[in-house]
């Protein structure tokens, strides 16, 4: 990793840390996860601890934090719970307070001629000035089609985004030593399940749509990197309203009767079944926007993450609308389990914990 000159210490491009908890800052919850490696030959990843821990209403807005003091509880609560003694984390920022951007340079360019190119590309592309930002680069590989040339990612953020997430750890008493972005560390994740894929997935244009309380995010990957993104504003929240509409409930009812299931004989006509139909259309329509701005005209596979992949029936669904082949994320399947962990709570949980488990995987030598 090449820094000093431009401050870099945003080190979401980094491909080694020491053991760590992987940190999911959600709209609603506080999502974590510890792995170690086990079997004969410590080539097998083990889920030591998951938590997930509700976050109050409000504490966040929009993947900011509104709330410092509510957001350090619920994740000084989670810890506690796992019983862990690791006290690092690696923590993530939403795509929306990152700008990235890949430019073409030179191959075998010298150290400092590489950070000048990077400043300079920054400053054209960044629209505030650098000190204001925390910034990285990573050569990537090869250009397409000319071996004289390398790809660089280059990413950055404003510092008062980073700098709260990990006022956020550090009030907690926790160390924050990686700060990852949610769509990359949710695609180290997958690629555990894309390598258990026919061909290890390979040539195949894969949609992974992350559902969540107040959205859906698109990521689609063609052979380990990402060839769209988009976000739409549609997400669990919704069923909530839904159900505090339909049964007269208060928000916090509402929220509670959704995840234990306790709810009125008509909540699957009446209120879960058209939101699973809008989830869908939604879905498509993503897809649809994929198909109209860039050259792709198809989907292989769509796998559905957060907390809204594992509602009943959801992926046949989607499936119906799409006519693509669904199926829920599971990065967990194959891997280890500790005594601590419940293998059916852990499969329901899954889907929540992509970013999570992404963001643990940071403590291991993946290069």
């Amino acid at each position: 990793m090449l820094n000093g000159k431009l401050d870099i210490d945003f080190t979401f491009l980094q491909t080694r840390s020491p053991s760590l908890i992987g940190v999911d800052i959600s709209s609603s919850s506080v999502k974590m996860v510890e792995l170690s490696m086990a079997g004969k030959n410590g080539n097998v990843y083990r889920v030591e601890r998951y938590a997930i821990e509700p976050l109050p209403r409000d504490a966040m807005l929009d993947g900011n934090i509104v709330s410092l003091e509510a957001v350090s509880e619920s994740l000084r609560r989670g810890w506690k719970r796992m019983g862990t003694r690791l006290k690092t984390v690696a923590l993530a920022l939403p795509a929306a307070a990152v700008i990235t951007k890949k430019i073409i340079v030179p191959a075998g360019q010298r150290e400092d001629d590489l950070l000048f190119q990077v400043e300079t590309e920054a400053n054209q592309y960044i629209p505030f000035a650098l000190d204001e930002v925390n910034l990285d680069f990573q050569v990537v590989g090869p250009a397409p089609g000319n071996l004289e040339e390398v790809e660089v990612l280059i990413a950055a953020s404003r510092k008062e985004k980073v700098e709260d997430r990990v006022a956020v750890a550090l009030t907690a008493g926790l160390k924050a030593v990686v700060m990852d972005v949610e769509p990359y560390a949710a695609q180290a994740a997958f690629e555990l399940i894309e390598n258990r894929l026919p061909d290890g997935g390979k040539d195949q244009i894969i949609a992974l749509v992350d559902i969540g309380a107040t959205g859906i995010s698109i990521n689609v990957l063609c052979n380990g990197q990402s060839v769209y993104m988009r976000n739409q504003p549609f997400g669990g929240d919704h069923l909530t309203q839904e159900i505090q509409r339909h049964f007269n409930l208060t928000p916090e009812e509402a929220e509670a009767a959704k995840r234990s299931g306790e709810l009125p004989d008509n909540y699957k006509s009446s209120v879960l079944q058209p939101f699973r139909e809008t989830l869908a259309l939604e879905v498509a329509r993503a897809l649809q926007f994929f198909f109209t701005s860039t050259q792709f005209t198809a989907v292989n596979y769509i796998f559905l993450a957060g907390g809204c992949a594992v509602i009943p029936e959801l992926d046949e669904i989607v499936a119906a609308r799409t006519q693509v082949g669904t199926l829920v994320a599971n990065p967990f399947i194959g891997m280890d389990l500790s005594s601590r962990i419940t293998p059916k709570q852990l499969s329901a949980d899954a889907p929540s914990l992509l970013v999570a488990c992404g963001l643990a995987l940071r403590s291991f030598d993946r290069s």
